[in-house]
């Protein structure tokens, strides 16, 4: 008998040690791109593909500065493999800007990409929202409206020259689209229904330690509005009935990203699941908050549409 239970010990031990080293092996998804530095992630769904775009980070290591000059594209079928594309779009194809491939996201709409992007504009000084034009969502894009759509001489809320930054847009159930943006303050306005022009006033939402990054999406009934909170950032959220509200805060969605002062979120369902996709300083050659990396992790609501804050983890989306 004693010999059995022995028997039975050192099986239980060599199985407990197998197991251990299985786990250690598990592959790191995280980040997804690591050949170049990606940040500001957005994503769209689209014939049964993700497709992720981001600025390209190409500071040299010893410069402590946003250095963007493009665009990057990538897909995947499983949120795990990416392909990269080649670059779609760069500040100079807008003949009125002058740099800064910063913030930016697509959204398709009766067969066509836009592409609201992130620039300097080159005669007005400051910051400005640009749109782009394709057929494809990997491009090539165009300008499409030959000038900015947001400058910032037409936001006079706040002094500052970079309020008018990370575009993120909506098409609601009626067909109505609207464009969110801005830093320090919230704003937002109508689309028409070509996309590239305004339909109203610009308006602004109150919203507590609002810092920039928007991003609206709607899920069953409700609106969620994230943003990145204080600095560094943290991703929070609030929620509504209505795309134009009100909005009732709801607290911290993601914590501060490892190495990196800042953090820009897009949120999707692919397949019946839903991601968080957002940026870190990780990778271990002079990651950093000038050098980011896009990752992705699971997001999970609760019964009363409530989010569950993000667990970032360097595993990844592993199935």
């Amino acid at each position: 008998m004693k010999k059995a239970f022995l028997i039975i010990i050192i099986f239980s031990i060599f199985t407990s040690c197998k197991t251990r080293k299985a786990d250690t092996s598990l592959k790191l998804n995280n980040p997804i791109i690591t050949d170049k530095y990606t940040a500001d992630a957005a994503a769209i769904v689209h014939n049964n593909k993700v497709y992720l775009y981001a600025g390209h980070d190409q500071a040299p290591d010893d410069v402590n500065a946003y250095r963007m000059h493009e665009w990057l594209v990538y897909s995947s079928s499983d949120m795990i493999h990416w392909k990269e594309h080649p670059v779609p779009l760069k500040p100079t194809d807008f003949k009125w800007a002058s740099g800064d491939a910063w913030a930016a996201q697509v959204i398709e709409r009766n067969g066509k990409f836009y592409w609201y992007v992130t620039v300097t504009h080159g005669s007005i000084h400051g910051k400005a929202i640009g749109v782009a034009v394709s057929d494809s969502p990997t491009g090539p894009f165009v300008d499409a409206l030959g000038k900015a759509i947001i400058t910032n001489d037409m936001t006079t809320q706040t002094k500052i020259s970079w309020d008018d930054i990370d575009p993120t847009v909506i098409v609601d159930d009626d067909g109505q689209a609207y464009l969110f943006w801005g830093n320090t303050l919230c704003k937002y306005a109508k689309l028409k229904e070509n996309m590239i022009e305004l339909d109203g006033p610009i308006k602004t939402i109150d919203l507590p330690n609002f810092t920039e990054a928007p991003w609206i999406h709607k899920k069953g009934d409700w609106y969620y509005l994230s943003y990145a909170f204080q600095f560094p950032e943290k991703i929070a959220y609030a929620m509504s009935k209505s795309v134009t509200g009100p909005w009732e805060f709801k607290g911290i969605l993601n914590e501060v990203a490892g190495n990196s002062n800042t953090n820009h979120q897009a949120i999707i369902n692919f397949k019946g699941k839903d991601y968080f996709i957002y940026h870190n300083g990780s990778i271990p050659t002079n990651g950093g908050s000038f050098r980011r990396s896009v990752c992705v992790d699971r997001l999970y609501y609760n019964p009363d549409g409530t989010m569950k804050r993000v667990i970032m983890t360097s595993e990844g989306i592993q199935e």
